[in-house]
C-alpha cells in the first residue's frame, strides 16, 4: 500500500524544504526506514502546524492559525509498505522511530465524469444566459487579473479556446505537475482536465489558468487517475504561489473536479492513518491551510447519488469524503439546466462536515466536447462554480472579503429549492449570481454610509 508519511526531524531540515530555493531531497530528510520502500522521486513536502485558539486543536470547524515555522511544520515523504505487513508496520514506526509523527494512507484519487448515457440538457450558452454572466461582466466581474488552478489531468488550451471562441491565458511558469510527467502547461490531450478549464471560463472569460494535472494516469483504466500525494504536493506549490501575490490583490481559486469514491485503498474510519473521516490527515491539514492563507477551494461534491451512483461508487452511505466534505471549501452539487438535481450528484452529509454539499452549479450540459456530448457530473458542476467566484473575485480580493466570508454569501444567496433552507440534496441551493451582487452592492453602500 502506498502511504504518506509524517515526518518531525530537525528545524534546520524543516527550515531548508520549507525554502523555495532549496531543492531537497528524500536522503536530505532520512536516510532509510525500516519496511518502507521509501519513493525517491517523490519531494518532501513540508505541512504546517495548526494552532488552534480554543478548543479542539484539530477541529477543522473553528478558525485556526497555520505555522510553517521550522519548528512547528513538519515534512512529508512518500513510499510503500507491503500488505502483508501494513497493519503491523505503520504502528510500529510511529512507536519506535522517533522522527516519525504518523502514517496516512494515499490513495488514488480520480476524475469524477456522471454514469448513464442521457444526452445533455441545454448548452454552455444556456449556462451563461442562467448565471446572467452578461451582468457580471458589464458591473466589472470578468475574472480579469484572477488566478484559476485547475487541477485535474492537464489543459489543451487550443481545444478550449477554439471550442470557447477567445484566447485562454494560462501561466506556465506559475503551473506545476507531479513527477514524471511532462511539463507542458497548456498542452496536454483533451481530456477532463480541458473541460474543467472550459467550464470554469463561462463565467469569468478573463480569469489566468494554472494547469495542475495531477490526474494524469498511474495505473491502466478509462479514466484519469492520481495519487493524493501529489494533490499535497499541489498545494504546497499553490501555497507559494499564494504567498508570492502582492498584498491586499490576493486572488487565487482552486478548482478540484475529483475525490475518492471507494475505501478500499485507505484506511478504515478511526485508524489513524485514514483519509476519508479523518481531519488530521495532511491533506486535509494543508487544504485548511490554503484556504487560510486567502485561497477560495472547490470541490466536486462526487457522483455517488442514490439515483444513479457511479459504478465505483462503494461507500454505503455518506459518500462526500475526505476534502471533498472540508468544511473550508465550497463542496458543489450539479442541477441541470432546469434547476433540477442530477440523479448522480452525491447528497450529505459529508464526513467531515455534516453540511454537505454546499450547493449545486449546473452541469449535464454540451459545451467542451472534451468528454463527449456533455460537460457532466459535479466535474462540471464545481468548475462552472469556480468560474463564479472567480468573477467575483475580479473586484473583491481576499483581504477584502476572506474565503469564509465568500462561502457564507454563497449561501445565502443561494436559490434555495427546498421549503427548509439548507438540504442535503441541494446544499443552500443554486448558485445565484445576481443576487451576489445585489448582496455586494449593498455592502458597498453599507460602507460609503
Amino acid at each position: 500500500m502506498r502511504v504518506l508519511i509524517q515526518l518531525r526531524p530537525a528545524p534546520d531540515v524543516v527550515a531548508s524544504v520549507i525554502d523555495p530555493g532549496v531543492r531537497s531531497t528524500v536522503a536530505d530528510v532520512v536516510a532509510d526506514l525500516p519496511g518502507v520502500l521509501l519513493d525517491r522521486a517523490f519531494t518532501p513536502v513540508a505541512v504546517p502546524r495548526p494552532v488552534a485558539a480554543h478548543g479542539a486543536p484539530m477541529s477543522l470547524h473553528q478558525r485556526m492559525e497555520f505555522s510553517l515555522a521550522p519548528e512547528d511544520a513538519s515534512v512529508l515523504v512518500r513510499g510503500e509498505i507491503s500488505d502483508a505487513e501494513l497493519s503491523t508496520r505503520s504502528a510500529l514506526l510511529s512507536s519506535s522511530v522517533r522522527e516519525v509523527a504518523g502514517v496516512f494512507a494515499d490513495p488514488y484519487v480520480h476524475s469524477q465524469p456522471a454514469c448513464g448515457g442521457d444526452g445533455p440538457v441545454g448548452d454552455w450558452e444556456e449556462v451563461r444566459r442562467l448565471l446572467h454572466t452578461y451582468d457580471l461582466w458589464s458591473a466589472g466581474h470578468d475574472g480579469e487579473g484572477v488566478t484559476i488552478a485547475v487541477v485535474d489531468s492537464g489543459i489543451n488550451a487550443d481545444h478550449v479556446a477554439a471550442r470557447i471562441g477567445h484566447d485562454v491565458t494560462i501561466d506556465a511558469d506559475r503551473s506545476w505537475s507531479p513527477p514524471g510527467v511532462s511539463r507542458t502547461p497548456g498542452r496536454y490531450p483533451v481530456s477532463h482536465g480541458s473541460m474543467c478549464a472550459f467550464d470554469t471560463l463561462l463565467a469569468a472569460p478573463k480569469a489566468t489558468l494554472l494547469d495542475i494535472p495531477i490526474l494524469l494516469s498511474r495505473k491502466p483504466g478509462p479514466t484519469a487517475d492520481g495519487l493524493l500525494s501529489d494533490a499535497v504536493a499541489a498545494y504546497s506549490h499553490l501555497s507559494a504561489v499564494l504567498r508570492a501575490m502582492p498584498d491586499g490583490s490576493r486572488s487565487l481559486v482552486v478548482s478540484n473536479s475529483w475525490g475518492l469514491s471507494s475505501p478500499d485503498m485507505d484506511f478504515p474510519p478511526g485508524h489513524p492513518g485514514n483519509y476519508s473521516d479523518n481531519p488530521a490527515h495532511p491533506f486535509n491539514v494543508i487544504v485548511g491551510s490554503l484556504e487560510g492563507a486567502g485561497a477560495d477551494i472547490l470541490f466536486s461534491a462526487g457522483n455517488c447519488g442514490r439515483d444513479c451512483p457511479d459504478q465505483r461508487c462503494a461507500y454505503p452511505d455518506r459518500p462526500i469524503v475526505g476534502a471533498n466534505s472540508h468544511p473550508r471549501v465550497l463542496s458543489v452539487g450539479g442541477v441541470d439546466t432546469r434547476g433540477e438535481r442530477v440523479g448522480y450528484s452525491s447528497q450529505g452529509p459529508g464526513r467531515l462536515s455534516e453540511r454537505k454539499p454546499d450547493l449545486c452549479a449546473y452541469t449535464h450540459f454540451a459545451g467542451s466536447e472534451a468528454t463527449g456530448s456533455a460537460d457532466t457530473g459535479t466535474s462540471a458542476a464545481c468548475p462552472v462554480a469556480a468560474g463564479v467566484v472567480a468573477a467575483v473575485r475580479t473586484r473583491r480580493s481576499a483581504d477584502e472579503l476572506t474565503p469564509a466570508q465568500l462561502r457564507t454569501l454563497l449561501h445565502r444567496t443561494a436559490d434555495d429549492r427546498s421549503t427548509v433552507g439548507f438540504d442535503h440534496d441541494y446544499g443552500y441551493g443554486v448558485i445565484d449570481p445576481p443576487a451576489v451582487l445585489a448582496a455586494l452592492g449593498r455592502q458597498n453602500r453599507t460602507r460609503a454610509a
